[in-house]
């Protein structure tokens, strides 16, 4: 389209830079007219009113051509008609807004010397006139076909029924999907539904109580739903349902709480008024009165006379009553008056009447509504209250100077407490802090207090690179309200160095449950932090020193072993070369000889074995303790055969089904130990039996070892564990005391524990049980339902 004339683009001013019209009605018209209108004058300057920047989305300060909020075609055809406006000539044509499908109307007409007016008018189709109607109002609505299937809705639809427009979209009314159920709570059948009894019986469905669940928020909401048919010309059956629906769960919530509250009233009155009575606008009784009746025992022919009904009321009382009800009826207003009123059996009660007006459209007092409440108990109540109020007001003397007491204590305590204390605002300023903290960093408390404790004293890292509000922990505790411990932080002094403090942030609530403030408390960490130093550089110089213990006893054993193999050898050798010429007394010289030096041997490898433990290298791993005892019975095979004889021969049976967290070189040798012993130290005459059995205590698994030796008496139970220590001769029972010291190594090395249990002979019971607990594997689990494992036999 082309415009019938051009006129040249002009710079143009904001819509806010001139006021364009002299007088005021033609402002409010131009403001309040409901279609995009546009003033444009001949130097291009331009007003858009509400409507035109809301439709073409322009801002204060531009566009800075007034054609350029118009797609181009439509810009060029407007300016040909504002040039005809400006020349006097009103036109109309159709041009295509901005966002639009269907084409404008625009009207262009004269606007005064030098200006024009462009109007706006867009069609709209009249489902989307009703459907925009719909959701200004709030209200929900679809048209839904012969099927029910929801063919449109609007953009309030999906909100009040918990659904996306996808899935609203198609969905008809007889879905199993709805959730939809009576007010009484029974369920709503679809083919009760309101759009289905419209479609089926042509005739409107108005206001229909719906209860529906809302899957958005995972709630029940109460619609109130209108279904109304629509026939195509020439059918019989209606062709389209419109349901129109509203939200009405609040309304249906506010509704039922004014039911319960009324219930609430009624039942109050009932519970605590003894009489409740109507009056006429002349304060007479209205109708009967039953409470009346009940309490004083009146008929209705003596108090529906005002001067029998009087008599009721105590003599002394009657004066002053009439006489207050005068006036009251003069005023019109509330009242509240007390009275003796006689009981049926004649006792006078003390009252108090409280009678309310209730007014006409007039404003003029209708009737009056009242109560009579005995208030015996409350003139009894008020004797012993005063009675009591001495009695409280002595206790709150005492217990205020308790108060006071507290006070005084917990500033001497907060004042003489060697941590530096801090009390925080909920903004971060200091509100509190005790000499303890002022003399750790510097300050005077004075200059604490009412400071952002940020920013004076936790502003930087240990670095001294700046420590953002945001990040810091104790800001954090503000916001969240979580108590925080931090074992290292930084706070600086007032000389500028920092101050290393390890420090608990602990928040404050009120009432309501909101963060007030917190509470610091720090403690410097300069000593300590000084003696880890310490620590650590003694635990280096430790370790360096087992380094060099372990390979001096690594050479020291090689060396000693050296001369003992020689002695050992030359020893033999004199054995073999002189057997039979020397006489019994060398051979049994010689013989002691290579029997010492073997047990120096022996001695020496237990020692070197001893040092050894927990020095390796290697990481824990799952060991089957089944494997482990493998490897155990192989290296005691020789002591379960005995001499050979059968009722010589030992027994050994295990149940370990349970793996664990270790270094397998060593729990072979701990277990081949364990068990050792229990077949080396029998009891006379009594084959040896040896049991090894394994459970699952938490994280660790406990491992036994019993047998039926001859026992440890209670005082040497715990001194068998030291190194050397023997408790028979080496005729007897032969080792080097070095055993039981290397298994509790090897035990403690992993973190476990080991122990003892032990009855000596004669005891019948006699024997020794060795406990000793060991880290479960990762993967090792108890059973929901234990199976019993298979005992192993050796």
């Amino acid at each position: 389209m082309s415009a019938p004339t051009d006129v040249p683009d002009l710079p143009a001013e904001t819509p806010s830079a001139a006021a364009p019209f002299v007088g005021a009605e033609a402002a409010a018209l131009l403001s309040a007219l409901p279609d995009p209108t546009v003033w444009v004058r001949a130097d291009g300057q331009f007003t858009l009113n509400a409507a035109a920047h809301e439709r073409l989305g322009a801002a204060d300060g531009q566009p800075h051509n007034w054609t350029a909020l118009f797609l181009p075609e439509a810009a060029q055809a407007l300016r040909g008609a504002t040039a005809l406006a400006l020349r006097g000539e009103a036109s109309r044509l159709s041009v295509t807004m901005p966002g639009a499908v269907a084409p404008a109307l625009a009207t262009v007409t004269p606007a005064g010397p030098g200006a024009a007016l462009l109007h706006f008018r867009e069609s709209h189709d009249p489902l989307e006139v009703a459907l925009e109607i719909m959701d200004s109002l709030g209200l929900g609505m679809t048209v839904q076909g012969s099927d029910t299937r929801i063919l449109h809705a609007n953009a309030s639809a999906p909100a009040i029924l918990g659904l996306s427009p996808e899935q609203l979209s198609g969905r008809d009314s007889l879905d199993p999907r709805w959730q939809a159920v009576h007010p009484d709570g029974s369920a709503f059948p679809g083919t009760t539904h309101p759009s289905v009894q419209a479609l089926q019986t042509g005739q409107a469905q108005l206001e229909v109580p719906m209860g529906v669940f809302h899957p958005a928020t995972g709630e029940w909401r109460w619609l109130e739903v209108t279904a109304i048919p629509r026939r195509a010309p020439g059918m019989d059956r209606p062709a389209q349902v419109t349901t129109v629906f509203a939200d009405v769960t609040e309304r249906r919530h506010t509704r039922e709480e004014l039911r319960r509250s009324e219930q609430r009233f009624r039942s109050l009155v009932e519970a605590t008024a003894q009489i409740v009575f109507t009056a006429d606008a002349q304060g007479h009784f209205a109708g009967r009165q039953h409470d009346w009746e009940a309490f004083t025992g009146q008929a209705p022919a003596q108090y529906l006379n005002p001067e029998a009904a009087v008599e009721a009321i105590h003599p002394e009382d009657r004066e002053p009553t009439l006489r207050a009800w005068a006036e009251i009826l003069d005023s019109g207003q509330a009242y509240t008056i007390e009275h003796r009123l006689r009981r049926a059996d004649g006792v006078y009660v003390p009252m108090q009447i409280r009678a309310v007006p209730l007014r006409g459209e007039d404003g003029s007092v209708r009737e009056w509504v009242g109560t009579y409440t005995d208030i015996s108990a409350v003139r009894e109540a008020e004797a012993a209250l005063k009675a009591l109020n001495a009695q409280l007001e002595g206790r709150v003397a005492v217990r205020t100077q308790e108060l006071a007491d507290v006070t005084r204590f917990s500033t001497l305590l907060l004042t003489a407490a060697g941590e530096g204390v801090f009390g925080l605002d909920a903004s971060g300023r200091t509100t509190f802090a005790n000499p303890a903290a002022a003399r750790l960093l510097g300050y005077s408390v004075e200059r604490l207090i009412g400071s952002h404790q940020h920013a004076l004293i936790h502003h930087s890292h240990p670095d001294g690179t700046p420590y953002p509000v945001t990040e810091c922990p104790i800001h954090q505790t503000l916001q969240d309200g979580q108590t925080r411990r931090l074992e290292h932080d930084v706070l600086w002094h007032a000389q500028g160095h920092p101050v290393p403090v390890s420090c608990v942030v602990t928040p404050m609530h009120s009432g309501t449950g909101q963060i007030t403030g917190a509470v610091l408390m720090v403690q410097d960490t300069t000593e300590r932090l000084r003696v880890q130093t310490q620590l650590q550089e003694a635990i280096a110089e430790l370790e360096r020193s087992n380094t060099d213990l372990e390979q001096f006893a690594y050479i020291a054993s090689h060396d000693l072993q050296e001369p003992l193999r020689t002695l050992g050898s030359y020893a033999e050798l004199l054995g073999r070369r002189y057997e039979g010429q020397l006489d019994e007394r060398a051979g049994l010289y010689l013989g002691f000889m290579q029997d010492a030096v073997g047990r120096m041997r022996g001695l020496i490898q237990d020692l070197l074995e001893f040092s050894r433990v927990g020095r390796g290298e290697s990481a824990p791993a799952p060991l089957a303790l089944d494997a482990a005892m493998q490897a155990a019975v192989h290296s005691v095979e020789a002591a379960l055969q005995g001499d050979g004889t059968p009722g010589d021969r030992a027994s050994l049976t295990w149940e370990t089904p349970h793996t664990v967290l270790a270094h397998a070189p060593l729990i072979a040798p701990l277990l081949t130990n364990l068990v050792g012993n229990g077949l080396k130290f029998t009891a006379p005459g009594q084959p040896a039996r040896v049991q090894v059995q394994s459970r699952r205590e938490g994280d660790l698994i406990h491992i036994t070892v019993r047998d039926n030796g001859i026992g440890i008496a209670p005082e040497y139970q715990e001194r068998v564990f030291d190194i050397f220590q023997r408790l028979h001769r080496r005729e007897d029972y032969a080792g080097n005391g070095m055993g039981l010291a290397i298994c509790r190594k090897i035990v403690e090395h992993h973190g476990g524990t080991l122990w003892l249990e032990s009855v000596p002979l004669p005891a019948p019971d006699h024997g020794s049980t060795f406990h000793f607990t060991l880290p479960a594997a990762p993967e090792e689990s108890s059973p929901s339902t234990p199976v019993p494992p298979e005992p192993h036999h050796a």
